[in-house]
């Protein structure tokens, strides 16, 4: 039955519904007689009529109320009123830990503090008779004053879903011989054969419950409810340190003696439980084990961490003993860090960079992402419970410490920039469009990757000129050289050489280089940032991070490489893996599978999705989906993850089909279309040259190269609607970024249309082609600007506090760009004669920053979008730290 607001049960007057269910619905509602809000539930009308049931519900009400404990849900009363029976409980104000597990596992700290309030719990019932037989995680609500278990010996439904192998709660009204009671995936296995449940029981369900708090994974799992079944029955699942990397042997131990198949060889009270809990919480772990940090949350608005302040500063000290006193051999310490409160760290490795740990050992880098959007550099020292998020860092990336651990270089706004990481404001170096990140020296050199191609250059600490310091062999094929390494003599470097694309060409390796000379000396063989400490190279090879002695003087290998972590975080399209290693012997990482899908879906203008397009694909990270005039297709350009390549595709949206359009042997990642979509335009870079090809929409006849563009990476952004012109934007590591026309017609030789001092990006014609939009930085920052077309002899400004990735309305009457705080801004556009002028300006949603320019388009009513989401699980990996991790080589 559904009740509604002002209902009366017996005293109880019905607030509001709270949620529903197999075993009934739950309302908010008053006690007219105490004056109090209580939590009703109602029972299901079949399980009312069973004169079994409520024999036995009646029974077991009476114990369960007798139960007063500060982490089991209290039950006031038991009524019927007019045919409906129904519980009274005290109304929790949280969320179940189903919920919370949605968002993956708990952090080690709270999977200990609420194991201890969940066994006490039991331990409780279990004195008083009473034993709960479907503990799991919708049974236990995340409070403020902790965990509370929810439903003792009342959680019962007779629904049986054969298709599904997690269906909710399988029973029959009564306990006998051969009745199953409980939730498939926390039963143990004599509930499944049948017998009596007993507190051991519950014990078992509550190891499968920490089990999936730890590690975020079922600890049974299978295609069926057969398949489950046999599972329980038979299966051990793996550690849970196989899982979470930073969990302590004793947690392990604890759960596994829970999950013991045979009754008698389990924990045999939830008391010792909670007793093992508690000192796993006040020991930490074995001698010489891996252990995790215990922390506490400070205040509700702080940003709290899991490593708690007193023991990082242990980490710091044991850390300086181990690199002052190598021959003491002290032991190897494990712990796990979790970013700010509301933020999240990327799961794809390359937006926006590795967390970095600074040269002494005492202080992370890293940048994450806050509820609004907005992605700024924080520091942790590993003395505090505290990070802090630098002002003015917004959008940076790929960051670096100075080598007194005092500075950050970073990359933002197309700049090479700098930070005192105690706070200040940030300082520009050099122009860096798109760089591939940088290492800076005792001497206060800086060398970095300036753009996603060419040679890496050099810049002083203090800006300046910028000299190239490696030359590319394009005999190679080579055309990237990224990620450098400055080595202990601060004149030698190591570096990644490879392709752009990570095609097949030139195969990838690590290089030495030095300031002094363009020459250079291969080290390893592998596609990988590459770091020096403790006297090894790190690096990653198949997706595990390992370490090679190296010979800094002699600059060769020196032994064999050996792993240090498996299943590093690692984008494999940027050869780019999360490690940081000190200079004492401390490293910082992250583990997990890099996401690089995302997926088009259709908004309207309040930011509401509407219909998802097509499936999930790789999508170029830099491509746009581009809509045909008629609004009928789709231009994407979607990598070959095993090439690393890109093609164009086309995606019918009436038919439901997507066509893979370009077939070129290069990176074409970007498509434009003709004003009367019958032709398309698109990049093929080859490395060392790009060339425009314009080729039938329809796929039919011989396609045509327009122009080659050499030593660039060239980008078509837009068509002028008379046919005649192609607005591209060229990338080269001699100049800024500017605004480039290629005609269609006579001549066909490229010329600059916008190429300043200042960079020029994201170029789209109006839509009657009067007028170009554009983004610039010549003010300091990106704004959005307007000026005419051909001859750009005025200038509009559009955006006031910061823009990007301007769109037209098809009418012209609007132009949509967004803020830096990611939201979406409608500008209305008047235009009388030559006389442009920008009206009202309208907020209309906040999107989650995608790193990619071109993430949206625009229809041609201006009442949809089309935004191309990434999908990432950004919470999915905490910062994991290991000291004296050159001990843990010494065993293999």
């Amino acid at each position: 039955m559904s009740l509604t607001s002002g209902a009366k049960l017996g005293p109880y007057e019905i607030l509001a519904p709270l949620g529903a269910g197999g075993m009934g619905e739950v309302y908010r509602a008053k006690d007219t007689r105490l004056d109090r809000e209580v939590a009703i539930k109602v029972l299901p009308q079949h399980l009312s009529r069973s004169p079994e049931f409520k024999q036995r519900f009646e029974r077991e009400a009476k114990s369960i109320s007798q139960l007063t404990h500060p982490h089991i849900c209290t039950l006031h009363d038991v009524g019927h009123h007019d045919g409906t029976d129904f519980l009274v409980m005290e109304l929790l104000e949280g969320e179940t830990l189903a919920q919370r597990l949605i968002k993956g596992a708990l952090p080690i700290d709270h999977v200990v503090r609420y194991g201890v309030e969940i066994a006490s719990a039991l331990d409780a019932a279990h004195r008083k008779g009473v034993v709960h037989r479907d503990l799991k995680p919708g049974n236990i609500m995340l409070t403020k004053s902790g965990a509370k278990l929810l439903d003792f010996g009342l959680a019962k439904s007779t629904a049986i879903i054969e298709s599904d192998p997690s269906a909710v709660t399988v029973s029959q009204p009564l306990t006998s011989k051969g009745t199953i009671l409980g939730t498939f995936q926390y039963m143990a296995p004599e509930q499944l054969e049948g017998t009596e449940a007993d507190a051991r029981t519950d014990i078992f369900a509550f190891g499968a419950v920490l089990y999936e708090m730890a590690t975020g994974k079922r600890a049974f799992e299978g295609a069926s409810r057969a398949s489950l079944i046999a599972s329980i029955m038979s299966v051990h699942p793996q550690p849970i340190s196989n899982v979470q990397p930073m969990t302590p042997p004793a947690l392990d131990r604890l759960v596994r003696k829970c999950l013991a198949k045979d009754p008698d060889s389990r924990w045999q009270s939830a008391s010792d439980i909670a007793d093992e809990l508690r000192w796993i919480t006040e020991s930490g772990s074995q001698t010489g084990a891996p252990i995790t940090v215990v922390s506490r949350r400070r205040r509700r608005e702080g940003l709290a961490w899991t490593i708690v302040g007193l023991f990082a500063v242990a980490l710091i000290a044991i850390a300086w003993i181990s690199f002052r006193h190598p021959s003491d051999a002290p032991r190897v310490i494990r712990a796990s860090i979790l970013p700010p409160e509301g933020t999240a760290l990327s799961s794809i490795a390359n937006h926006p960079g590795p967390v970095i740990i600074s040269p002494d050992g005492t202080r992370l880098a890293f940048v994450a992402r806050q509820s609004e959007g907005r992605m700024h550099l924080w520091v942790r020292s590993l003395d505090s419970h505290e990070a802090k998020a630098l002002p003015d860092t917004e959008g940076a990336t790929r960051a670096f410490w100075s080598p007194d651990s005092r500075f950050l270089g970073f990359f933002a706004d197309h700049k090479l920039k700098k930070v005192d990481a105690s706070g200040g404001p940030p300082f520009t170096l050099a122009d860096a469009p798109d760089s591939r990140g940088g290492t800076w020296n005792r001497e206060g050199v800086i060398v970095f990757a300036p753009n996603w191609t060419g040679p890496l250059c050099r810049v002083s600490a203090n800006g300046g000129e910028v000299i190239p310091t490696t030359k590319i062999d394009a005999q190679r094929q080579e055309n990237t050289h990224r990620y450098p390494y400055f080595l202990p003599d601060g004149n030698h470097f190591v570096f990644l050489v490879r392709q752009a694309s990570a095609g097949k060409g030139v195969e990838p390796a690590i290089m030495v280089g030095s300031l002094d000379s363009m020459d250079r000396v291969p080290v390893v063989h592998t596609a990988s940032n590459v770091a020096y400490a403790s006297g090894h190279l790190l690096f990653v090879r198949q997706g595990t991070l390992m370490a090679q002695p190296f010979d800094v003087d002699r600059i060769q290998t020196a032994g064999e490489a050996l792993p240090v972590v498996e299943n590093l975080l690692m984008d494999e399209r940027f050869s780019l893996g999360v490690f940081s290693a000190s200079q004492n012997g401390l490293l910082a990482y992250q583990t997990g599978v890099a996401t690089a899908k995302a997926q088009l879906y259709w908004g309207d203008r309040s930011g509401k999705r509407l219909d998802p397009v097509g499936s999930p694909e790789n999508y170029y990270f830099g491509s746009c989906a581009r809509l045909s005039p008629d609004g009928k297709r789709i231009l994407t350009s979607i990598m070959d993850l095993e090439t690393g390549l890109s093609d164009v595709w086309l995606h019918d949206l009436g038919r439901g089909l997507r066509t893979r359009f370009s077939f070129e042997r290069a990176d074409c990642a970007n498509a434009v279309w003709s004003p009367d979509g019958t032709r398309v335009l698109f990049s093929a870079y080859r490395g060392p040259q790009t060339d425009l090809i314009i080729k039938a929409a329809t796929g039919a006849g011989a396609q045509e190269t327009v122009v080659s563009i050499p030593d660039l990476f060239a980008e078509p952004l837009n068509w002028s609607p008379d046919g005649r012109f192609v607005l591209y934007q060229p990338q080269s590591t001699e100049r800024n970024l500017g605004l480039w026309l290629l005609p269609l017609e006579g001549d066909r030789t490229p010329r600059p249309f916008l190429d300043t001092q200042a960079d020029e990006t994201m170029g789209q014609f109006s839509p009657d082609g009067r007028f170009v939009t554009y983004v610039s930085n010549t003010s300091g920052r990106n704004e959005v600007y307007v000026v005419p077309f051909p001859d750009p002899g005025g200038q509009w400004q559009v955006s006031t506090q910061g823009g990007t990735e301007p769109r037209w309305r098809s009418d012209g009457k609007e132009l949509f760009f967004f803020t830096p705080d990611n939201w979406l801004m409608a500008a209305q556009v008047n235009v009388e004669g030559d006389h442009f002028e920008i009206g009202g300006i309208q907020q209309l949603f906040q999107a989650r920053e995608s790193g990619d320019i071109w993430r949206y388009d625009v229809a041609r009513d201006g009442e949809r979008f089309l935004v191309l989401t990434p999908l990432t699980d950004e919470s999915a990996s905490p910062i994991h730290l290991i000291v004296n991790w050159p001990a843990e080589l010494k065993k293999q």
